[in-house]
This record gives structure tokens, C-alpha cells and sequence, in this order.
């Protein structure tokens, strides 16, 4: 989608919610955003650097950020933001630049940015808190971003192949994270997120930190890992047999494999993701292992490796067409292991969801 439409749509929000503008952006650490803090900006305008705000309205069309950025910025945004290189603070620049009633995300506002805004813009702009706005236009990706993120897809799997050919078994759980990341980075991509390696009773720990200690034989093993290709992300985990492993195990992973493809089948445009989450859930619950599964199904991914929608118990979200959806149960048995299977969907207008992740789910005893 281009981003003159994205503008738009946004901008008819803005004027839905009673706005003169928007203020898109970091108000946190401004001037020194990270990737997840600068996403809503990335969406759009293409800007990806750490100091950009877009103040977007009815009326408006303006990207502030400051010397460092000016050339980039002039080529991203220039045809359609009103480009301001600002000096001093973004603070000064904002109050020197608002009127009426203009939004903020308090979610991407601190407090001490909050006080600095308000001393800036003083009695004449009245700052209304409006969580989300830009959010719930990103959460339905456009053809583009899905087939960006399915070429991340693409590269991580190819990664991981690659990994599995050269054998793990002996390694520390450390260094074939290490390899694994190396090998995205080789491929012309960044990790998406630390990656996950968990051997043994390691794997009980959903969210386990790669250590020193060594994949050994017989044992199962969980990798989680992901590539940002384009500013965009994708999202897998596979648990692996490393030899032989005993009848417990093994009825757990056919478990979590039967509730992940019911899990995967359920995601349709217009169901809950509270509903998603049921289906897969209730299979682990009847075979007398809920307790073992206490995190949610799955989230959204694009620009962030988490974003909305969210399928999980508490989820208030509705699928829609364009949604792209990890689908990703676990059973955990502390002390012993843990099995996890993770694949990374998109919602279809009609019918079953379009699956990014290629790579088999049938348990695979590697080396």
C-alpha cells in the first residue's frame, strides 16, 4: 500500500476520533527510538532512523527530526509530509507547532515527556490520550507486508535447514543459537528476537536463555527464532528428537502437534481470538495436561514480533482478513522438557489461513 493511501486512512481516523492532529511517534525516548518504538512511524512513512515524529490530521501532514536524518528523511517523505528539521528539543518544535485538540498515544508517552509537552504547548492545546489509533490500521497487512513477511519466513527456515545439517547434538545450547543467528545474518537478515535454544529439561522454560549447557543425545530440543528481513518479521519454533526418546515425550509432542493443526485450522476471518485459543487448548486440557500449557496460542506479527491481534484466553480481538498470526501451543513439564510448535499464518478472506512456515511438523530426530 502506498504510503499516501496509509496517510489517508490514518488521517480519516484522526477526524473520526474529533482530532485536529496526531502526534505518531516515540514519546519516550524521542530522538533515540528503537525499532519497536519507531514501527508506527515505519508504517508510515518508510522512515526508519531513531528521531522522527509525523503529526497527522485533517489538515496535516508534517514529519519533524533532526539534522542527523534530513537527507533520508527528504527522500522518504518529502512527496508527502512537509518536511521540519528541527533544532533544540522536539518538545520546543511540537509546542511551537500545535493547536487544539491533538492526540497522543500514552502508550508510547512517559510521563516526564507527558509534563514536558504539556509546559510546551501550554492552555491552547488540549492533549487527548488516544490509544492505539495507528495500531489498528497496521493489524490488517497490506499484499506488500505479507509477502514481506513470508520472505522472512522464507529466510529463517532456510537458516534453520541449514543448521540441522551441520548437527547440533554437543553443542552448548549458546553456540548453536550463536550459528543459527550467524547464518540469518549471513543471509542478508537480522534475528527478530534472541533466539531460543532449550535442550532437555531446558525446554520446560518457554522463554529459556541459551546457556553452556550441551545438547546430548536422546533427549528433546526446542528452537525458537525468527528473521527481520526488510524491517519485517517472522516467527517459528520446532521441537526436535536428538536420538530415542521415551513414551511420555513422544504422546506429548503428538499432542501439541494435533493442537497446533486444530489450532492453525481455526484461525478464520471473523472468529475470536479467544475461540482460536479454545480449540487448540481444550485438546491439552482433555488429555489432562492444561496446567502444562499456560501461555496464550498466539499474537500478531509485522513490523514487531508481538503486535496485535492476540489469541489467548483474555482476548478481546476478532480475526480479519490480512491478519498475520503465530499459532504456537507448548506442553511444559518441569525438570524433564518442554515441546513447543510454532507456525506463523495468515488470515484469508475465505477459508483456511495461507501458512508461511514450510518446514515439517512431524517430529524429526536429528544429529
Amino acid at each position: 500500500m502506498a504510503p499516501e493511501r496509509r496517510v489517508e486512512r490514518l488521517a480519516q481516523a484522526v477526524a473520526d476520533e474529533g482530532l485536529d492532529a496526531l502526534i505518531v511517534g516515540d514519546l519516550v525516548t524521542p530522538g533515540d527510538s528503537g525499532p519497536d518504538a519507531i514501527a508506527n512511524v515505519r508504517w508510515l512513512t518508510g522512515f526508519a532512523g531513531t528521531s522522527g515524529l509525523a503529526l497527522v490530521g485533517p489538515e496535516r501532514r508534517e514529519f519533524l527530526t533532526d539534522f542527523r536524518y534530513a537527507e533520508r528523511a527528504e527522500r522518504l517523505v518529502g512527496d508527502v509530509f512537509e518536511l521540519v528539521v528541527f533544532e533544540g528539543t522536539i518538545f520546543k518544535e511540537l509546542g511551537r507547532r500545535l493547536r487544539g485538540q491533538v492526540g497522543f498515544d500514552p502508550a508510547a508517552t512517559s510521563v516526564r515527556s507527558h509534563q514536558k509537552l504539556s509546559e510546551a504547548v501550554g492552555d491552547r492545546v488540549e492533549l487527548v490520550a488516544v490509544e492505539g489509533l495507528v495500531e489498528r490500521l497496521r493489524r490488517v497487512k497490506d499484499d506488500e507486508e505479507i509477502e514481506a513477511i513470508a520472505a522472512a519466513a522464507r529466510l529463517a527456515d532456510d537458516a534453520l535447514e541449514w543448521l540441522l545439517e551441520r548437527g547440533v547434538v554437543g553443542k552448548p545450547e549458546r553456540r548453536v543459537a550463536f550459528e543459527l543467528e550467524t547464518r540469518i545474518r549471513e543471509l542478508g537478515a537480522e534475528p527478530s528476537f534472541p533466539t531460543i535454544v532449550a535442550a532437555g529439561p531446558n525446554g520446560a522454560l518457554p522463554h529459556a536463555a541459551p546457556g553452556e549447557r550441551e545438547i546430548e543425545p536422546g533427549e528433546l530440543v526446542t528452537i525458537d527464532w525468527g528473521a527481520k528481513l526488510d524491517g519485517y518479521c517472522s516467527d517459528g519454533t520446532r521441537t526436535f528428537a536428538t536420538g530415542e526418546i521415551d513414551t511420555e515425550q513422544r504422546d506429548a509432542y503428538e499432542l501439541v502437534l494435533r493442537a497446533q493443526r486444530a489450532g492453525v485450522e481455526a484461525v478464520r476471518a471473523g472468529a475470536s481470538g479467544r475461540n482460536v485459543d479454545a480449540v487448540a487448548r481444550v485438546l491439552i486440557e482433555e488429555a489432562g495436561m492444561g496446567e502444562r500449557f499456560g501461555h496464550g496460542l498466539g499474537h500478531g506479527v509485522g513490523l514487531q514480533v508481538h503486535e496485535p491481534p492476540r489469541l489467548s484466553r483474555h482476548s478481546e480481538d476478532v480475526l480479519e482478513a490480512g491478519n498475520v498470526v503465530t499459532v504456537e501451543p507448548g506442553v511444559y513439564v518441569p525438570g524433564r522438557f518442554g515441546i513447543r510448535i510454532e507456525d506463523i499464518v495468515v488470515v484469508t478472506p475465505d477459508g483456511p489461513p495461507r501458512n508461511l512456515s514450510r518446514l515439517d511438523k512431524e517430529l524429526q530426530v536429528i544429529s
